[in-house]
């Protein structure tokens, strides 16, 4: 009865041995499959994330092409626009300055015709003096009063030139100065501090407004 029961037992220890080893074979398993699951689960949200992540970024890059492409296109509408105005305002300016440009050149002809006029009347008057002084000449045997009113025509012009100018330039006696003289020749000097100076003058020169529009022709003592 001892050995039976003995041997009983063993078997049984035996047997519960093996279904331990066999469930803890199978719950080794079942963890396998199910950390194999969670894997392609998780490989496959990875994937289905990745997608819409794509499609997101496709769409954004979509929409801000959109964008882009309006916003450049305004952006040339709006250059455009303005280099319109600025040609139109291009062409006004450039026809006003045009115009300006006819005024005053026609004004600045209109000042000289009538300067030019001024001077012709002033200068008949004169050569009105002067035909009838000839008169005088011819009729006359007073010599002095001829001579008198030729001394009065004389000062009358000198006061036209005056008035519109011109002035004699004064060479006798001064050093010889390039800006105002032509030397023509040479002479002995009469005295010592006339030497390299002005002793003669055979054309009188002549300024207006400052300017030189006839220089003198003199001789200059040695």
């Amino acid at each position: 009865m001892t050995n039976w029961l003995t041997n009983f037992v063993g078997k049984h220890f035996v047997y519960e041995n093996r279904m331990l080893s066999n469930f803890k074979i199978n719950l080794k398993n079942i963890r396998k499959a199910m950390n194999k699951e969670n894997i392609v689960e998780n490989d496959i949200s990875t994937h289905e994330s990745e997608d819409v992540n794509e499609v997101a970024n496709e769409n954004n890059n979509i929409i801000e092409d959109e964008i882009t492409s309006e916003s450049y296109e305004l952006i040339i509408n709006d250059l455009k626009q303005k280099n319109e105005e600025l040609q139109e305002k291009f062409l006004r300016l450039f026809s006003e300055f045009d115009n300006y440009k006819r005024r005053t050149a026609k004004e600045k002809m209109d000042i000289m015709n009538i300067a030019g006029e001024n001077i012709i009347k002033s200068l008949i008057n004169i050569l009105d003096d002067f035909e009838r002084a000839e008169k005088s000449i011819n009729s006359s045997a007073n010599i002095e009063a001829v001579m008198e009113g030729l001394n009065l025509i004389t000062n009358k012009f000198k006061d036209f030139l005056s008035q519109n100018g011109v002035e004699p330039i004064n060479s006798i006696g001064m050093p010889l100065d390039t800006d105002m003289h032509e030397a023509i020749t040479q002479s002995p000097a009469p005295s010592e501090d006339m030497k390299g100076k002005v002793i003669n003058e055979v054309q009188k020169g002549y300024l207006m407004n400052g300017k030189v529009i006839r220089f003198s022709k003199v001789i200059i003592g040695n």
